[in-house]
């Protein structure tokens, strides 16, 4: 059965595709498992993404509820603030930068963003299947690297939780208010500049008569 959950879609200034639109961030996840060709679809969409050099640098540790003993190892790294909802979700995944590059040695200044495109990559395609990704800066990195050997020249950046959105009764009354409340960006102005830093680019002023419904 179709669980009825809060589409919540950004209020866009100029159309954007719908996938995009579409996509955010719950907390309230249903505890309904993800389909294995779903998940192996999602680090394909992450694999496929630009990086440079095509250094890759990127690894992802994943867990369902099936692998119990690391599902509950990745939940032990998440802040207590993270623990109130991420419980439910029904993969974790730890995600990690590679920070040197591979074939020289040398520090790689572009390994965070490249990263940071296929978690971009991820969670398109997840909204494309169907499924929600919730990314956490709230978690003890130290803990994350100890609990699983990861290496020097190597950073734990994000955790994430994915899976099958659901309605938000089950959150805390605070997180509900919050699940529940309209999607808000930073104005264009705010951050496209042109010719002098801080001034609004005439690129997005000269679209200010176009607006979205």
């Amino acid at each position: 059965m179709a669980i009825p959950v809060i589409e919540n879609l950004a209020q866009t200034r100029v159309p954007i595709d719908n996938l995009l639109q579409r996509r955010r961030s719950p907390r309230a996840f249903s505890e309904q498992p993800v389909e294995p060709e779903k998940l192996v679809s999602l680090f394909e969409a992450a694999r496929w993404s630009p990086s440079s050099a095509n250094e890759q640098p990127w690894n992802f540790i994943v867990a369902t509820k099936d692998d119990h003993e690391i599902n509950s190892r990745l939940f032990e790294c998440l802040s207590e603030r993270n623990r109130q909802w991420a419980h439910r979700a029904p993969v974790l995944v730890l995600v990690v930068a590679r920070l040197h590059y591979g074939t020289t040695g040398t520090p790689n200044k572009h390994a965070w963003y490249d990263l940071g495109q296929s978690v971009a990559h991820l969670t398109v395609q997840a909204t494309a299947l169907g499924l929600s990704v919730h990314q956490m800066g709230g978690f003890n990195t130290e803990k994350a690297r100890e609990l699983f050997s990861i290496p020097d020249g190597f950073a734990p950046v994000i955790i994430l939780a994915i899976g099958y959105a659901d309605t938000p009764d089950a959150l805390p009354h605070d997180l509900r208010e919050r699940e529940e409340a309209p999607r808000t960006r930073k104005p264009l102005e705010s951050f496209v500049f042109t010719d002098v830093w801080g001034k609004p680019s005439r690129h997005i002023s000269d679209a200010s008569g176009f607006h979205h419904d």
